[in-house]
Order: C-alpha cells, then sequence, then structure tokens
C-alpha cells in the first residue's frame, strides 16, 4: 500500500494565491461583463527590458546554428552571469560576493522553498508573520513545524511584525537555528536599517544560527542608507544565504531567473558538533536537482547589468514605485493606516475588518483584486495588501473605484 506524506495534509486550505485566483476566476463568470483591475499577486504587468530583449534574441539566433548552439549548461549557472551578478550586484556594493558563490536558478520562491531540504528535521526555525507562504509551507511539508492549533504550527518560532513595532520583529526570546528574514518585506512593504539587520547577524553569529535572507526587492530600495544585501552587514558571509530574483527587478517573472549566495564561509553542524560548509551542500543537492536556467534566458538576464539595462532597469522599477506612491497617497487619503510604498512595491494597509471580507467587498463593489493579510498569518489579520505592479492608468481606475466603493 503506498503513502502519502501526511505532512502535507497539515497544509491549511489551498496555497494563497491559487485561492485568491479561484475566487476572482468564479466572480468573473458571473460577472463576465466586468473589468478586473487585479492589484493582488505580485506580478509585473511590464515588457521586458529592451536590452533583455535584444539579448535574448541574439541568444536565440545562436541556438539555431550547429556552431554556436548551446546544449546543457553549467547546473550553477554560466560564468558570464555569475561574474555580472558578483560585481555588480556585490563588489560593487562593498560586499566581496565571488562569482563560484552564486547560484543560478529559475526562481527565488524556488530556492527558498528548496534549501530547506539541507537542513535537520528537527531544526528550530524563526519565520515573520505575516511571513510569504513559501517559507513555513515548505516546512509544514518536510516535517518540522508540528502540529497546526489556533492559527499556527507548535514547532514554529512567530515573530510577530506589527504596527506597535513597525512591522519590524524584536529578536527572538528562545534560542532559534534557521530564521526567514525578507526585506524590503513582503507582504508589509517594511524595510530595514543597517543597525537593525547587524542585530540579526550578530544573534546568529552568537548563536551559530542561519539566516535565509530574501532580497528579492531590493531593486525599489531608493534610500541609500538602506542595506540592499544582508552582506553589506559584517560577519554576515558567516551565516547568511541570500535569495534575489530577477523577476521583480526586470520583469522576469514569465522568463525565470533569479539567484542564490551561499558563501563558502558559511557552516552548518552535525550531530558531533562539527562544522561543514553549507556551500559544497547546497552545491550537491543543485546539481542534483537542477540542470540549470536556459542559455537564452541567461543572457537575457545579463543584459540587466550592462549600461543600458542599468537606465531601462530602473525607469522600470521607478514606474511601478509611482503606482505604489499613488496607492499610498489615496489609501492615506481614505483614512487608512498603511505601511511599504516606500523602497518598497506594496502597501500593505489596515482595514479595521476582516482581511477576506475586505477582500470580498473590493472585489464585488470595485472589481479590484487585492491579498487578504490573513493568508499571510495571524498578525495580518485586519489588514489587505495591493501590490504596485499594473499599469498606472489601471491603479488610477482602481483607487477611483475603491474611493467610491468605500
Amino acid at each position: 500500500m503506498i503513502k502519502i506524506n501526511e505532512h502535507y495534509l497539515k497544509l491549511q486550505e489551498s496555497y494563497l494565491f491559487s485561492n485568491i485566483a479561484k475566487k476572482v476566476s468564479a466572480f468573473q463568470k458571473l460577472n463576465p461583463g466586468r473589468q478586473i483591475i487585479k492589484l493582488g499577486i505580485g506580478d509585473v504587468t511590464r515588457a521586458l527590458p529592451d536590452a533583455c530583449i535584444t539579448a535574448f534574441h541574439k541568444a536565440v539566433d545562436e541556438m539555431s546554428d550547429d556552431l554556436s548552439f548551446m546544449g546543457y549548461g553549467p547546473e550553477q549557472g554560466y560564468e558570464f552571469l555569475r561574474e555580472a551578478v558578483s560585481q555588480n550586484d556585490y563588489k560593487n556594493q562593498g560586499a566581496d560576493i565571488s562569482p563560484d558563490e552564486i547560484f543560478i536558478s529559475d526562481g527565488a520562491k524556488c530556492d527558498a522553498g528548496n534549501i530547506q531540504e539541507i537542513f535537520a528535521i528537527d531544526t528550530k526555525i524563526a519565520i515573520t508573520d505575516p511571513v510569504y507562504p513559501v517559507y513555513l509551507d515548505s516546512n509544514v511539508m518536510a516535517g518540522r513545524t508540528g502540529d497546526y492549533y489556533n492559527g499556527r504550527y507548535k514547532g514554529i518560532t512567530y515573530l510577530e511584525s506589527t504596527m506597535e513595532n513597525g512591522f519590524l520583529p524584536k529578536l527572538p526570546d528562545e534560542h532559534v537555528e534557521l530564521i526567514y528574514l525578507c526585506f524590503p518585506n513582503n507582504p508589509t512593504g517594511a524595510t530595514i536599517s543597517k543597525k537593525e539587520l547587524k542585530k540579526w547577524v550578530d544573534y546568529a553569529r552568537e548563536n551559530k544560527s542561519l539566516i535565509l535572507y530574501d532580497a528579492a526587492y531590493e531593486a525599489f530600495i531608493r534610500d541609500n542608507e538602506l542595506p540592499k544585501s544582508i552582506y553589506e552587514i559584517e560577519g554576515a558571509k558567516e551565516v547568511a544565504i541570500e535569495f534575489r530574483s530577477f523577476s521583480k527587478t526586470a520583469g522576469f517573472t514569465g522568463t525565470r531567473c533569479a539567484f542564490t549566495v551561499v558563501p563558502k564561509e558559511c557552516k552548518a553542524y552535525d550531530l558531533h558538533g562539527n562544522a561543514h560548509d553549507l556551500h559544497s551542500i547546497w552545491n550537491r543537492r543543485h546539481c542534483t536537482k537542477f540542470n540549470g536556467v536556459s542559455y537564452p534566458v541567461q543572457r537575457a538576464a545579463e543584459a540587466v547589468y550592462s549600461n543600458l539595462g542599468k537606465k531601462q532597469v530602473k525607469e522600470l522599477t521607478d514606474y511601478y514605485l509611482k503606482n505604489a506612491a499613488l496607492i499610498k497617497q489615496e489609501i492615506t487619503n481614505l483614512g487608512f493606516s498603511c505601511a511599504g510604498g516606500d523602497n518598497s512595491p506594496y502597501i500593505w494597509i489596515f482595514g479595521n475588518r476582516d482581511s477576506w471580507d475586505f477582500f470580498d467587498m473590493l472585489l464585488e463593489k470595485a472589481g479590484v483584486v487585492c491579498t487578504p493579510g490573513a493568508g499571510f498569518g495571524r498578525c495580518g489579520e485586519g489588514f489587505i495588501r495591493l501590490s504596485a505592479f499594473n499599469s498606472y492608468e489601471n491603479v488610477q481606475k482602481a483607487m477611483l473605484r475603491i474611493k467610491e466603493a468605500l
């Protein structure tokens, strides 16, 4: 008798964004003539930068000629892209990350979900609340979280992010070994200073813990005082793995390219207390289960770092930040408290009502899709998240509709 992994039965309902998609689909069937404006899921709406498209086409043409055709590439990514990432995202920012510490992948979501495989099942985990669901759900699937009770899993240490603490959780009161952090934060849009981030790095070094740092939205940071990478903090290379993505940076949500940085100094320990470098362990896992991102996609990603590519990416992210500023201004004018929108494409809004009720009301009365905060954790109840990823014209329409609905 074949048996299932019963930890999957502990997962709550469907995946948040799948649930939203089903609700929207059902609404559209009942209201076929109604235009829906989607400000929920963080999917970009503008085309890839021209620099990336040009590189993409050139690489596809290379694939049409036997002499320039590329077959299997290095699982870790082509050297040309890893070098571009190393120089532009790290060394130019004062962080000494070498190309061979960078692993190219097909998405930060995939890496953030897969990374837990290399850690022991009894690892004590700390996760922020509210939280991007993949961090939590992937550990539920693995069997680290214990049973679900009263809105939370018994085996998880929850780091509460609330209005009272400015959506910056405090250090855990108990010892934890694996810490998930995301800044600029999804879903709250909160950012963290170097001073505050250093507290987490110091905690990890003192406790031989590890930080999994999701920096997927760093391209939206405009405040030069804010860290774009955890490796700007002294000692972070010893205790942190960082995830980055081209999805929101350059519109690669449908193209799929990202990377994870695992410094060679980064260690974890066996049952006898012996240290092992995570770089080689992740490399072994990566090579076993992943065959690499396609050559044309990696050439398109490389173009992000050209002079023209940098200019176009800045224009692209500026466009979405303009949307975010409009949303934040209009929502604030309506009397709501909110976070994010500055240095972030997300606006986290306190609706002072049930999150799913707010979602339903906006969908039915305004034809606007948001993301209910309760889907991100207990501390998300009462909030909704609006995304800046749409056209400016649609954002204007959405704000007018919301104003009328309220």
